[in-house]
């Protein structure tokens, strides 16, 4: 590659805007050369792009991610920083507990549940739907995954602490300073929850199945060792953050069913859960979370016409992908239709990853992320709330971004029927 003026400036000030005016700037090219941080990168785009990115032999994981990113969003040693057969293995550990149905299920009902105890709490006042969500997450996912987190003020310190390592992993500043001392925080206490299952002073009677929590402080690497304490702490947390995570997707969706009434009203009348997922996907389609993905190009490459050297940053464009009117019809049209009645490919609907969950480096808790957004989406819908006037607003210089003024609702005092849990 030549070498091109280095974008890491422009994409911390330009946000979600940097890729698309990359590609503008090259003509939509399917490959776009530039740097960031100082190194050889380029820009994928496409169908082709996808299939290729997630392609172990041209992409690998390991030493992509910058420092700062693994000290606030993944961690140090998480199974995303993992290739080949050390990668497959560590997933096993997610994709044997977190991906059954009846695990699926169990969380999505716990998260209703404690939404709606949440919901209870707070009639007759306004609240910021963005928070409180996140707090009822964070009771849901601790419930399901067997950690103790006495309700109040802990359950709202992992929540907070949670939302700070998503919120400030892109950006220098303040923001990632809070997301440092937030992961080191959980980290730190979620290894003495470990310690304790492994001494044997906490954990399931016996005869039950494991929980998540004992899953992940039983695991063997393939040489037969125990995850170390750190790294143990590590992938609990990458179970427990995600789910938190989705409090950005919740809020979309009720920015979504402010914006688009008939949508809640279709909700309102969705009798098997079909539209709710589908209302999940376009979500997922429609707004901006995940602006890119990187990895290293494992050898000399070259994709399409453009030559790709060993090392060079590989990224692979996802909002574009999902804007992309070649692929979607009306690509900036809100319409969950489009995916009733099917589910999108594996290289199709990218927001958390392509390929194949189980071997791949597609996230292997999308199935509890969509299955919750269609849970929680539904639940927001049947719920009488009322939005004042306020600033809903999505900057796209802001990663991650959501509506400025985290959705506030006036939760009314009297009573309200709900719908059947779905």
């Amino acid at each position: 590659m030549h070498p091109y003026a280095d974008s890491t400036l422009s994409l911390l000030s330009r946000g979600y805007a940097w890729a698309p005016a990359l590609r503008r700037r090259h003509g939509n090219a399917q490959a776009i050369p530039t740097r960031l941080l100082g190194r050889p990168a380029v820009l994928l785009h496409g169908p082709e792009a996808v299939d290729f990115f997630y392609d172990e032999r041209h992409v690998l994981r390991h030493g992509a991610l910058p420092g700062p990113v693994l000290d606030t969003l993944f961690g140090q040693g998480a199974v995303h920083t993992l290739d080949g057969e050390t990668h497959r293995g560590r997933k096993e550990l997610f994709t044997s507990h977190l991906m059954t149905p009846d695990g699926v299920k169990s969380l999505g009902r716990l998260a209703r549940e404690h939404w709606l105890r949440t919901v209870d709490g707070l009639r007759g006042g306004e609240a910021v739907l963005f928070d409180e969500m996140a707090v009822a997450l964070a009771g849901a996912v601790c419930e399901w995954s067997g950690v103790h987190c006495a309700p109040g003020g802990e359950v709202r310190r992992l929540a907070q602490d949670c939302v700070a390592m998503v919120d400030g992993f892109a950006t220098p500043g303040p923001r990632h300073w809070k997301a440092r001392r937030a992961r080191s925080r959980q980290e730190h206490r979620l290894g003495q929850v470990i310690a304790d299952i492994r001494e044997g002073t906490a954990g399931s009677p016996a005869g039950k199945k494991p929980t998540v929590l004992e899953a992940v402080a039983a695991h063997q690497e393939a040489d037969g060792s125990l995850l170390d304490r750190h790294t143990a702490a590590v992938e609990l947390l990458n179970v427990l953050r995600p789910t938190v995570a989705i409090t950005w997707f919740t809020t979309f969706a009720a920015h979504a069913l402010h914006r688009f009434p008939g949508v809640g009203e279709e909700l309102r009348k969705d009798g098997d859960g079909a539209y709710a997922r589908a209302f999940a996907h376009e979500v997922r389609r429609s707004y901006p979370f995940v602006p890119f993905v990187g990895g290293l190009a494992s050898r000399d490459l070259s994709f399409g016409t453009q030559e790709v050297p060993e090392g060079t940053l590989v990224l692979l464009d996802v909002l574009g992908h999902h804007r992309d009117p070649a692929l979607w019809p009306e690509p900036h049209c809100f319409d969950p239709r489009r995916f009733l009645g099917r589910e999108p490919g594996p290289g199709e609907l990218i927001p958390q990853g392509g390929g194949d969950a189980r071997t791949g480096h597609r996230c292997p808790g999308e199935d509890i992320t969509v299955h919750l957004l269609a849970t929680l989406t539904s639940t927001l819908a049947d719920l009488d709330l009322d939005m004042p006037e306020q600033d809903l607003s999505i900057p796209v210089t802001r990663i991650p971004t959501r509506p400025r003024s985290g959705i506030t609702v006036r939760i009314p005092a009297r009573s309200t029927e709900r719908a059947p849990a779905r």
